[in-house]
Parts: C-alpha cells; structure tokens; sequence
C-alpha cells in the first residue's frame, strides 16, 4: 500500500513539474524588427554627427550582436564587436573570439557602444576613404569595410548588403544636411582652421570668445567639419548634451567660454535660463551659478537681475 501511495505521488509531482515548465514561456530574444524600431534613432543621430550612414550602422549592430542578443551585447553592452586596444581605459568584458579569452570593451549603455562605433570609424586612417563615399553608397561602406578589415569574414560585405536590403535600412539614410567627412588631424584646444574646401562660415566673438551662427540645415557634425574641430569639442565649448538639437540663429561657441564678463549684470527675460544666458555672454554656466548663490539646476525668474562676474557693485 505504502509503495502504491508513493508511485502515485511521484506521479503527480511529474505531472505538476512538467505542467509548470510548459506553462513558462521561454525567454523571448530581440527579433530584427526589434532591433531596428529600438535603435534606429541612435544610428540616425550618428550619421548626423559622424557621417556614418545610418544603414551601416544598424546592420553591423544587428550582424554583430545577433540584434542586441548575443552575451557581448547583453553583458557588455557591445554591440559592435570592438576589442580593447591599446588606448582602451574603460571596462572590460572577456570572451573567446579569434582567440581565447580576448578582450571586448564594455560600455554603461547600448548608446554608448553606438558612439564609440562611429568614432572608432572616424579616427582610424585605414576607414579614411569610407568618409569620402555619399553617405547613400551603402554598398561602397560595406565593401570598405571588409577591405579595411573590420572583420575576418569573407562574406561581410554581403552579409551587411543583404541585411540592409533585407529591412530596407537605406531609407534611413536619406536624411538632409549630411555631408561625408574625412578624417583630419586634430587641433589644439582652441584652435579654429577653416576648411578650405567649404564655403567660408563667419567667426565672431563675444567675451573674447570665438563663437559662429547656426544656419539652416546646419548640425553639429556639419559645422565641427567645416571648422577641422570634432564634435565632442562643440558639446563641450557649448556645454550641451548629445541630444541637443540646433536652431538656427543659435550662438555655437567654437572655443570654451570663459569664467566670467565685462559686463556687469544682466536681467532675466521670460523664458530665459541660465545656460541661455551664458551663451549671451560667453561665460561657463558653473560661474554664473557660483556668483549668484544659487543651486546648480535652478533657473532665474524673470526680472531677477543675474550678476556676471565676482566683482562686487
């Protein structure tokens, strides 16, 4: 009887165990169609800023992170397959490769991965001509890639084309006010040289500070071109964040801008902040702040009078 009730227990704990198994989905993985509706900004912010075609980036991202599900990409948050380096500094994360236990950068973000991707591009001499293709010849990049060795497959370029074909990412690359850009040597901090292959943009100055005005169509990539600078150096001067978006007409700061001003003060208008003020006068937010006891983060109200420099009336 004993034996009876026993068989009849592990029985039902069978049943039960495989009842709940089955009734548990399996963990759902990044389809293509995923990938591209969750990063497809991203890869358009950076062929604004970089010039590299939108179509390339996301097909390299979905190629080589098996669309963002591979263990690079979920524990690393690379999605590009880009090793260490010599002139890596940041985090790492090991996996067999080519190699035994070989050494991936390892990012705090997915964006992050897309950014050092574009960069990586751009400051390697051997993708130099890659820049020198319209930003539409996805064919071109793919084809440039392989032969500039960005990966050992044989079959890379085409893989790339047919991803590209495949979900129709050419469509992202038509965007207005991108322009290919080569590779130049960096300038000194400050250093302003105009590229003579473009039309001449106006440099003004304000606090002793060279700034130019945003113009239509312009973007952050188009003026760092036009001017030899990088674009970090334009979010940097300007103390702007990577989603800023420019207006024409907009004061953009092509050297950093200095603690304080000549002028004494200024009275806040209606709708004013303190980094639109600080862009009035070419002085570092954190100064303003600073001279006007005020928590960084807080804005003036309108009519406030904001003092610009230490000096006291």
């Amino acid at each position: 009887m004993f034996n009876i009730v026993r068989i009849l227990l592990v029985s039902l704990l069978f049943l039960l165990r495989t009842e709940y198994s089955v009734a548990q989905p399996a963990e759902r993985k990044n389809t293509p169609q995923d990938y591209i509706a969750k990063y497809k900004e991203d890869a358009i912010r950076e062929m604004h800023q970089y010039g590299v075609p939108a179509s390339i980036t996301l097909a390299q991202g979905m190629l080589e992170s098996d669309n963002g599900n591979s263990a690079l990409a979920v524990y690393a948050n690379n999605h590009f397959g880009i090793k260490c380096h010599k002139e890596w500094s940041g985090a790492t994360y090991h996996q067999d490769d080519d190699e035994k236990n070989e050494c991936f950068r390892k990012y705090n973000s997915a964006y992050e991965s897309f950014i050092d991707h574009s960069s990586f591009l751009r400051t390697r001499p051997r993708y130099a001509g890659l820049f020198e293709l319209q930003i539409t010849d996805y064919k071109g990049w793919a084809s440039g890639l392989k032969a500039a060795g960005y990966a050992t497959d044989p079959k890379y370029a085409d893989r790339l084309i047919d991803i590209i074909e495949r979900y129709k990412l050419f469509e992202y690359d038509k965007s207005e006010g991108i322009t290919p850009a080569v590779v130049k040597p960096k300038p000194q901090q400050g250093q302003v040289a105009v590229n003579p292959t473009v039309q001449r943009r106006q440099v003004m100055t304000m606090n002793n500070v060279k700034y130019v005005v945003v113009k239509p169509g312009d973007s952050f990539f188009k003026i760092a071109q036009e001017l030899d600078m990088e674009v970090w150096q334009l979010y940097r001067y300007n103390e702007m964040g990577k989603d800023a978006v420019l207006k024409p007409g907009q004061t953009l700061y092509i050297q950093p801008k200095r603690k304080n001003s000549g002028t004494g003060t200024h009275m806040v208008k209606s709708g004013e902040t303190m980094h639109t003020i600080s862009q009035l006068y070419g002085i570092k937010v954190k100064y303003l702040y600073r001279y006007n006891n005020m928590q960084p983060g807080t804005e003036p109200k309108a009519g406030q009078e904001i003092k610009l420099n230490a000096k006291r009336r």
